[in-house]
């Protein structure tokens, strides 16, 4: 098969054609629409479209096993490639955990079968997400789905005994921890639910301080340093956040033993905490909305490259565990679908951020990460044709029952956005738009 994508703007340069043959780019320019080339298969007119190689989600929350009211892995990918994904990560705190090579191996092979975007298991660190005993680390690396990233998001890796023995453990094939940085003691569990701060004591809502987020972050970055491994911050939400990780950046680069790479929400980068006013549960989510200031923080740090990646932890739930008062409500929201958009209108439409730094941000970095080939690749000629066009000047009102998610928990619903999707390609097969 073969696609030509005529008049694109490759991150956002000037207009060019893309040829795809069987999967893989062929040739780039104005001149592959010319001569031997004009018999093409499909013939996608793009033109004012910005073409981006397909975006990698670092933070997905696919829920099957177990809780497959609320999302499946085949509506998931679905809605992954709606938003222009063409790969995610599947988080592992599913019923029964993926704490095992078996269930890595079982999550990676539904992926295979949905087919609309590539799905790699995320393993967790230790088993049922307990925090004691070390998962089977090593076998689900070695297993058929290839795991590379540990984490028990959803729990924080509390004890830095296990936090230091995991970080020792994955250094040996090159894996990473991501972490859900959240000292219990200061935020416990279940309960701890809005900003500590003013509006929570207003709202009579347990308060969620930052520095339950900053000491872990911070005794992380030393354990990294220490072990002479990689650890990546999950969903950092705070400007003491950044803080912490602008020294550790810049003390890894100078000793080149060891890595930090932190990830940003698109929720953390738009809402802020005085949405929770209405008690409304959509907005209940872990780590909490946050001030404006925080939110501040977190652009500037994306922007100059600080945090590395946006990541949508995806979070769907069925109705009867989101619609009940704001304390009772499961955390999490949806963020699949309209991350790109929220990146465009928040960043992009802002100045912070060109069409290229998007790319950095969305597809390059979180598959370097995650050590994914065949994504997060240059569209260029040899390269797999993993291809997202979007439409950067479309403005349009978000509608929750619009959606491809199983969940309807979306905290963009009547939100207006500007830059949309419009079509996806995996290996060169459409897998979202026309």
């Amino acid at each position: 098969m073969s696609l030509l994508i005529k008049g694109a703007s490759v991150l956002g340069a000037e207009p060019t054609d893309v040829y795809v043959e069987n999967g893989v780019i062929s040739a780039v320019g104005r001149a592959v629409s010319a001569g031997e080339r004009v018999e093409t298969d499909t013939v996608v007119d793009a033109d004012g479209l910005v073409l981006l190689p397909g975006l990698v989600d670092l933070h997905t929350h696919l829920r099957q096993p177990g809780r497959e009211d609320a999302e499946t892995v085949s509506s998931g990918a679905a809605a992954a490639a709606a938003g222009g994904f063409t790969a995610v990560l599947a988080m592992a705190n599913t019923s029964p955990v993926t704490d095992t090579a078996e269930a890595a191996v079982s999550v990676w092979e539904l992926g295979r079968e949905a087919g609309l975007a590539d799905v790699f298991p995320v393993g967790a660190v230790t088993k049922a997400l307990a925090g004691e005993e070390l998962a089977e680390l090593s076998l689900m690396n070695r297993s058929r789905a290839g795991v590379r990233v540990f984490s028990d998001d959803g729990r924080c890796v509390s004890d830095p005994r296990v936090m230091r023995r995991a970080l020792e453990y994955v250094k040996a094939f090159g894996g990473v921890i991501s972490q859900h940085s959240q000292d219990p003691s200061l935020a416990p569990y279940g309960s701890a639910c809005c900003h500590e701060g003013e509006l929570s004591g207003r709202l009579g809502l347990p308060g969620w301080p930052g520095v339950a987020e900053e000491v872990i972050v911070a005794r992380d970055v030393m354990l990294a340093r220490h072990t002479g491994s990689r650890v990546h911050v999950a969903h950092a939400s705070t400007a003491g956040t950044v803080e912490v990780l602008r020294w550790a950046k810049a003390q890894a680069e100078k000793d080149g033993t060891w890595a930090v790479t932190a990830e940003v929400t698109p929720h953390h980068l738009l809402l802020t905490t005085d949405l929770l006013a209405g008690y409304d549960p959509t907005f209940k989510v872990n780590p909490p909305l946050r001030p404006a200031e925080d939110v501040e923080a977190l652009r500037a740090a994306l922007a100059d490259g600080t945090i590395d990646a946006v990541a949508t932890d995806h979070a769907p739930h069925a109705r009867q565990d989101k619609e009940h008062a704001f304390v009772d409500a499961a955390f999490g929201m949806l963020g699949l679908e309209e991350a790109l958009s929220v990146v465009s209108t928040v960043m992009v439409s802002s100045g912070l951020m060109d069409w290229a730094a998007v790319a950095r941000a969305m597809s390059f970095t979180p598959a370097r990460i995650a050590g994914l080939e065949g994504h997060g690749r240059p569209i260029e000629v040899g390269e797999p044709a993993n291809l997202t066009l979007v439409d950067p000047a479309a403005t349009y009102l978000v509608d929750r029952d619009r959606s491809l998610s199983l969940s309807r928990n979306n905290p963009w619903h009547d939100r207006k956005l500007t830059g949309r999707v419009v079509s996806t390609y995996l290996r060169g097969n459409r897998t979202f738009g026309g």
